[in-house]
């Protein structure tokens, strides 16, 4: 294990993490809060830290896998840790636990949130809440990626590492440039809902706040009541701003480089809009005696089914009060997730279409034993490693989701609010049913359940394998391999 080398990574991380803390620091001191100096603070802490940490470059800098899964997971712990340190010491969350339980949703762009009134919080506080979402939407590594040339060709490692999906590649044959390609199509989608939001309507603040939850898919709002208190056309615009940020980021480079026919012939893209199409029909039928005008049910369950999909975690209405069958699908949506290659959380549809078309494979091997059939998507066999990938996720996913419902268990809440806070938190969704619904929080948690519901948030974003691997007392001992 290169010890050096992982905290070099931290380091580098942590100056990183500085510069970010700068933001909120400055929207403190535009809106004269005291709140900006404990910003500005724990800036300082981040970059004098980073310093100490990456002081001595490593003589060794190929990054292996297992140094590169360790190195996302701690890392993303400790821009957590650094994270929580202002909002806890302003007094906006005056319990360091709950300040890392908000910080890591922000981060792995769940949402889901301890706080029972935002609209109290300093407006440096709402800032850096949101800003997290934004951070951790594309990837922290991603970002430092883009700009800093930092371990040449290992570098895909810390992208594997960190990027959502069954498997990884680059756009373009270096991964600096491919990170480039990807921040740059972030950034557009974000200047593009920011301008938008702001010709309907919706100042400055507001829109940025709504934008870093929306393109990072996260759900952090400065409303009590999220997005219901805004505009129909306003819904209507995040709405479809979430629906584009759950789409997978190759399918805009396609665009980019003018290849539209391919775009039409990714089969997640089709199935994932798809499914948004289908749900959001079936439901709007479905509350159509609460809402009365279609025009109504409609904006609802089209909001809500882009909120959930996407793990996003908007609302524009307390869906925990739907009929079942709406309840139920808004659930299953929960699991499946948006596309891979996204800033969406979820098992992601290429995974479940993975998964189906092996089921069909072995159940008609049952029948014709001598047949030789390969799994295809998008045209391309897919390789044994990306079948194995994905079976050994949906296990392990499995067991974390068991588990944590057991352990959480320990505070005797309703079952419902327990599996339906777990599936948030591992899923990075945000709101649940009943205790953690959309008008709800997850403040009567215990320490314990929070700690467990953090450890869920973590491994939900980071696709569960980095968190794993360095769980692992093998990944700390032996020779490294690549």
């Amino acid at each position: 294990m290169n010890y050096l080398m992982i905290l070099y990574i931290l380091g580098s991380v942590l100056k990183f993490e500085a510069v970010f803390l700068l933001l909120p620091a400055v929207v403190g001191f535009i809106y004269g809060e005291s709140s900006g100096l404990y910003f500005l603070g724990a800036a300082i802490l981040s970059l004098v830290c980073g310093m100490i940490l990456g002081h001595k470059k490593p003589e060794e800098m190929m990054l292996y896998t297992r140094e590169g899964f360790v190195s996302v997971a701690l890392s993303w712990i400790i821009m957590s840790v650094f994270g929580a340190l202002p909002m806890c010491l302003c007094g906006d969350i005056p319990f360091y636990v709950d300040a890392l339980f908000e910080t890591i949703s922000g981060f792995t762009t769940t949402g889901a949130s301890i706080c029972t009134n935002v609209e109290i919080l300093t407006h440096a506080t709402q800032f850096w809440r949101s800003f997290t979402h934004w951070i951790g939407g594309m990837g922290v590594f991603v970002f430092i990626m883009a700009i800093l040339p930092m371990m040449g060709g290992s570098t895909m490692n810390l992208m594997k590492a960190e990027s959502p999906g069954p498997s990884v590649s680059k756009l373009v044959p270096h991964v600096k440039d491919t990170a480039k390609i990807l921040y740059g199509m972030y950034i557009i989608l974000t200047v593009a809902e920011i301008g938008t939001l702001i010709m309907f309507g919706m100042p400055l603040f507001d829109s940025l706040i709504t934008t870093f939850g929306t393109v990072g898919t996260g759900g952090f709002g400065i409303k009590c009541d999220s997005i219901a208190p805004y505009s129909p056309a306003l819904q209507i615009i995040v709405t479809i701003f979430m629906i584009l940020s759950g789409i997978n980021y190759s399918a805009y480079f396609l665009v980019m480089t003018r290849k539209f026919k391919e775009v039409f012939e990714i089969e997640e893209v089709r199935w994932y809009l798809g499914v948004i199409l289908g749900s959001s029909l079936i439901i709007a039928v479905n509350i159509h005696h609460i809402y009365g005008a279609w025009g109504n049910s409609l904006r609802h369950s089209f909001f809500q089914v882009a909120s959930i999909i996407t793990t996003t975690g908007y609302a524009t209405a307390d869906f925990d009060q739907w009929p079942m069958l709406s309840k139920t699908i808004l659930v299953l949506l929960m699991f499946m997730g948006a596309c891979a290659g996204s800033t969406g959380g979820g098992i992601k549809v290429s995974r479940l279409i993975i998964l189906s078309r092996s089921v069909k494979k072995e159940l008609s091997l049952i029948i014709h034993p001598r047949e030789i059939k390969k799994i295809r998507m998008d045209g391309h066999v897919i390789e044994h490693e990306v079948l194995r990938n994905t079976n050994v996720f949906l296990v392990i996913y499995f067991m974390i989701l068991f588990i944590s419902v057991l352990l959480i268990s320990v505070d005797d809440f309703s079952f419902t609010t327990n599996f339906t806070a777990v599936v948030s938190a591992i899923n990075n969704i945000g709101p649940g049913l009943d205790m953690v619904g959309p008008t709800g929080s997850f403040a009567e948690f215990g320490a314990f359940s929070k700690f467990v519901l953090m450890f869920d948030m973590l491994a939900g974003r980071l696709e569960l394998f980095p968190v794993m691997v360095m769980l692992m007392p093998a990944t700390w001992r032996g020779r490294e391999s690549k």
